[in-house]
């Protein structure tokens, strides 16, 4: 991979993780589950991240050894379950195993 496409997917990833932290940010889970715009528009950016995740693991695994406490497999695996439809609960996409990580990528 060229270290633009590096950069760029390393860029997408905090950018969609303060937007779905954006997204929920004051909101209560009950407000979430109501709110389906809301739902998608997190679930998107956890899309985006997965993506990432996965492009990144395709095209530069040596860069993500490097990192090994970034959960680079959940990130892919939770990007996995919502594009292809598997039962994920969109209450997972809720403060569960999202937001801490959002935080992280958001924070650097």
């Amino acid at each position: 991979m060229n270290d633009n496409r590096l950069i760029d997917y390393l860029d997408h990833m905090p950018e969609a993780a303060r937007f779905a932290c954006s997204y929920i940010e004051g909101l209560e889970k009950d407000g979430f589950l109501a709110d389906k715009r809301t739902q998608q528009a997190v679930i998107l950016n956890i899309v985006i991240i997965g993506e990432a995740a996965t492009k990144l693991a395709k095209d530069s695994p040596e860069f993500l050894g490097r990192y090994p406490d970034v959960p680079w497999r959940s990130m892919k695996g939770m990007r996995n379950r919502i594009a292809h439809g598997f039962s994920t609960s969109i209450s997972t996409s809720y403060g569960t195993r999202c937001e801490p990580h959002c935080r992280r990528l958001w924070n650097g």
